[in-house]
């Protein structure tokens, strides 16, 4: 037996730690920390932070200095009237007779084009998410109003509902309606200027909406209509009992879309006058809306006092008409949200 003994195995060197190394470590792990959390807590701030920087200086402080303005003496052909008037603006507004023609005219008009307006472009979106042959012409074509420049589209249908020469005169004409020896004068009174101005706006915004019913009717599982059909319901009661309830918030988007731009209606009543630049709705304010009237008390009367007054009353308005009809679809709807 050998007496000799094999010899330790030295120790493993290992290599000295880098003076300062985890120090800097340590910092640049703190500096990626705070890097990070600025980058999860402020950045989307200031991502959204130019649209409330535009707001505030275009949207709010136009609104903050025209209800200043409504409580003042305002006018650009008279500075020496008194600065304040406090309420005396709105309350000119309870007996200006002008005001009231205005406020019933823009009623009408709305009444005659959201209503159709929405049923309609229910319709056709209901028609365009079935199986056609070339859909997307179809749905293309549909928004070649919207996309026409509204000008453009009031100019042709202010010809197109002439006396005279008018297109709609004619087409009538073939259903015994009016004719070459009676004509309807569609500038004349209320209701035949309302359903002109009012045909003008459904053209222009029914395939709008009706491609963003059928966006909503996309989403619906073909499951529930091929349910539907087994059971027996049919078109028309899967359109109102599955189809309507499915895409509730669209339909409120769009009631709501429709009300705040019918209450603001101002483009086509006033090129649908041949005298615009007047501002009165035809010669005795036929179809003068408030827009129009907010524009001609401010720019041609150069009272912009009174005339701040009425655009928050119609801001007024256009609340109290926007929280019903939300109200009012959402009840008939069963409260589904």
């Amino acid at each position: 037996m050998s007496s000799t003994r094999a010899a330790p195995a030295p120790p493993s060197r290992r290599p000295a730690p880098e003076r300062g190394r985890s120090g800097a470590d340590e910092r640049r792990l703190t500096w990626r920390n705070r890097l990070y959390r600025f980058d999860m807590r402020y950045m989307p701030y200031l991502m959204i932070a130019p649209f409330f920087l535009l707001f505030l200086v275009f949207g709010l402080f136009p609104l903050l200095f025209n209800a200043v303005v409504s409580l003042r003496n305002y006018r650009l052909d008279d500075p020496t009237l008194p600065y304040w008037a406090g309420v005396e603006n709105f309350s000119r507004l309870v007996a200006d007779e002008d005001f009231w023609n205005a406020l019933y005219n823009t009623f009408g008009i709305f009444l005659l084009s959201t209503v159709p307006q929405l049923l309609l472009a229910l319709l056709v979106a209901s028609l365009l998410n079935r199986q056609l042959r070339a859909q997307t012409w179809w749905r293309v074509g549909v928004l070649l109003p919207y996309v026409t420049p509204i000008v453009a589209s009031t100019m042709v249908f202010s010809v197109f509902f002439s006396r005279d020469f008018g297109m709609a005169n004619w087409v009538l004409g073939l259903f015994g309606i009016g004719g070459a020896d009676d004509p309807i004068d569609w500038r004349a009174d209320k209701m035949h200027a309302w359903i002109a101005i009012a045909t003008m706006v459904n053209w222009k915004w029914i395939g709008y909406n009706a491609l963003l019913y059928l966006a909503a009717m996309q989403s619906i599982p073909r499951d529930v209509y091929e349910a539907a059909a087994i059971d027996g319901a049919g078109q028309w009661k899967q359109l109102w009992r599955i189809t309507v309830p499915m895409i509730q918030p669209v339909v409120l988007f769009t009631v709501i879309l429709s009300t705040i731009g019918g209450l603001q209606l101002f483009t086509e009543p006033m090129l649908f006058d041949p005298n615009a630049q007047a501002a009165t709705g035809g010669p005795n304010g036929e179809w003068q809306t408030i827009a129009q009237l907010i524009y001609k008390v401010g720019w041609k009367d150069l009272n912009l006092g009174y005339a701040a007054a009425m655009s928050w009353a119609l801001f007024l308005i256009i609340l109290v008409v926007a929280g019903l009809n939300y109200v009012l679809t959402n009840r008939l709807s069963g409260g589904r949200k």
